[in-house]
């Protein structure tokens, strides 16, 4: 349960406070800390820290850099992020998606590994630390909507799978090459005969031990009375005892040399270097279609989770706040030799599990990094690759929702089309473009399910002033009126539709002296939906047909106002209700 705050007593010092707070949100949490949310705190931060360190090495290589990249993505990132977030439970840092987006993105453009692959990855931090950043200060955090659920989902699924192919070269201990998900198939399947028995076999048991951690030892530890902190703690431990289990194991039988298990190898000890990439305008232009699709991705997720974890507590979130910190983030990451940050849900998850109740737990987490990358680094020459791939593999493989397109499909047809034309542009074309396919798709598909609106003729009930749809009640209907409800509202891509709509119900009405659009659903009318009607008029009344409108709501009339259009339908051709529009047109 979240604590609350104590309230600055004079309101000179309220005003102060809150004006701090909204610039610099750690001042909430900072200046009234309470001693007993320390130990949660801390734990949290102790917790996501053990689970971050071989996570972050294991991004790191997804990404095409080396492992200590990861572990500097996840210490300035982090301190950032604690002093300007508004969510105690968000844990910045690399996650698997975002790491896939900048292989895709900047390995078309240099060589994995390079110096001049490290340079663009800054540049890319600092790109999308800079939209996002700009999102949030201006508050246009908004058009990150334009990415849909199915877009999302799809996409998510997609990359798990790509993910997981892309790890296939460690985990068989040979070279596998392709840029597209079933080219890496193929050439994996072409060489199986290289493949080093050793290595696969450090990789499939790091895949056992860990999902043993995730799915099995839970329900023992509850069964054996143990606290949910410790369980938490014990579980989240999985990825680092898999690590030490790997590197004791090659250490001791020297597998690097005798057997051929490739290694992590040295890992220069010290915190990240202060890094300043110079982008010229061309790195810019190259890097941009990365940077909008990580920004896409991970701005959604982030504040999904941030929100999620919020609401848990009774706590809120400001997302262009959220936009704001998660820039600064990536900046940090863009200048401290790091690479593109986002929040992470599974390690948030464990953040909340294990008590974080301020973005001190994400302070915590950040001085256990550095303490790693300061006194010992030297640990970790001797882990085999292998042992990270599996934990990349074992972090995605929640990530692929085989229920998901059923549901999409029984929720909505169109949407499940979206979800089908992203995964596949996804693993067809690849994530950049896959993503952009699927946006356009889903797009595409709105407007013309909306340039199509549902209309209804509709009748009234009984003795009631309620009116409904004539094909799905008993209604009264009258043959010198006929009223219409519209459901959606009036945009270019649908008037010429509902012209011709409005003209064949005239037509198969030959009695019909007054049409009644009802505008209950309208929410706007454009300027080329209001051309439509003003057509629309002058075509009823050649035909003998008035139009009326009724229930339409107060932004629109205003809007209707302003274009002088009441006017030339006249005053009297508006009514408050449909009800209202029947009374007087003499029906009832």
């Amino acid at each position: 349960m979240a604590t609350s705050q104590p309230i600055p007593s004079s309101p000179r010092a309220r005003e102060t406070v809150t004006g701090l707070s909204r610039y610099l949100p750690f001042t909430r949490w900072l200046l009234h800390y309470r001693r007993a949310d320390l130990p949660s705190d801390l734990v949290a931060g102790l917790v996501t820290a053990i689970m971050l360190i071989p996570q972050s090495m294991a991004y790191a290589q997804l990404a095409g850099l080396p492992p200590q990249v990861g572990l500097y993505a996840s210490v300035a990132p982090l301190i950032l992020y604690a002093l300007l977030g508004t969510s105690g439970q968000l844990s910045v840092g690399p996650v698997a998606i975002t790491s896939l987006l900048v292989f895709s993105g900047v390995s078309a453009l240099a060589e994995p590994g390079s110096a001049r692959y490290i340079q663009l990855v800054l540049i890319l931090a600092l790109i999308v630390g800079m939209i996002k950043l700009l999102l949030g200060v201006f508050r246009l955090g908004v058009i990150l909507n334009f990415i849909s659920h199915p877009v999302l989902a799809a996409f998510t699924s997609a990359s798990a799978l790509i993910i997981a192919a892309g790890q296939l070269k460690y985990l068989l201990g040979y070279k596998v090459t392709g840029d597209r998900f079933y080219e890496v198939l193929y050439h994996a399947a072409q060489g199986l005969g290289q493949t080093n028995l050793i290595t696969l076999s450090i990789g499939v048991s790091s895949i056992v031990l860990l999902l043993f951690f995730r799915k099995g030892l839970r329900p023992i530890l509850q069964r054996l009375g143990l606290r949910p902190l410790a369980v938490t703690l014990i579980v989240s431990g999985a990825p680092l005892v898999t690590v030490l289990f790997g590197t004791l194991i090659t250490w001791l039988l020297r597998l690097d040399q005798r057997a051929g298990v490739a290694v992590v190898g040295a890992i220069p000890p010290g915190l990240s270097p202060l890094s300043w990439p110079a982008p010229t305008i061309g790195d810019v232009q190259a890097l941009l279609p990365a940077a909008a699709a990580i920004v896409l991705v991970s701005v959604v997720e982030s504040i999904a989770v941030a929100k999620t974890l919020a609401s848990k507590r009774r706590q809120a979130i400001d997302p262009d706040q959220e936009l704001i910190a998660l820039g600064a983030a990536n900046i940090g990451a863009g200048l401290f030799s790091g690479y593109p940050v986002t929040g992470g849900f599974a390690r948030s998850v464990v953040n909340f599990q294990a008590g974080a109740v301020t973005g001190l737990a994400s302070l915590v987490t950040a001085g256990g990094i550095a303490l790693i990358l300061l006194f010992f680094t030297p640990l970790f020459y001797y882990l085999p690759q292998a042992v990270l791939a599996a934990t990349v593999i074992v972090a995605v493989f929640g990530l692929v929702d085989l229920k998901e397109p059923g549901h999409i499909w029984q929720a909505n047809r169109s949407d499940a089309i979206t979800w089908g034309i992203t995964f596949a542009a996804v693993l067809l074309l690849g994530i950049e473009m896959g993503i952009f396919i699927g946006v356009g798709a889903s797009l595409l598909l709105y407007l013309w399910r909306t340039s199509r609106p549902h209309i209804a003729v509709v009748g009234r009930l009984g003795e009631s002033e309620v009116y409904r749809n004539i094909l799905r009640y008993e209604v009264q209907t009258w043959p010198h009126v006929v009223a219409v409800r519209v459901d959606e509202s009036l945009y270019f891509a649908n008037t010429r539709y509902l012209e011709n709509a409005l003209l064949r119900i005239v037509a198969e009405h030959p009695e019909v002296k007054h049409l009644v659009l009802i505008g209950s659903a309208i929410n706007f009318i454009d300027s080329s939906a209001l051309h439509t009607l003003e057509a629309l008029i002058q075509e009823l009344r050649d035909a003998g047909v008035q139009l009326h409108l009724a229930e339409i709501k107060g932004p629109v009339m205003d809007g209707l106002k302003r274009a002088h259009f009441v006017e030339k339908i006249g005053p009297e051709h508006i009514h408050l209700t449909t009800h209202a529009a029947m009374r007087s047109l003499g029906c009832v």
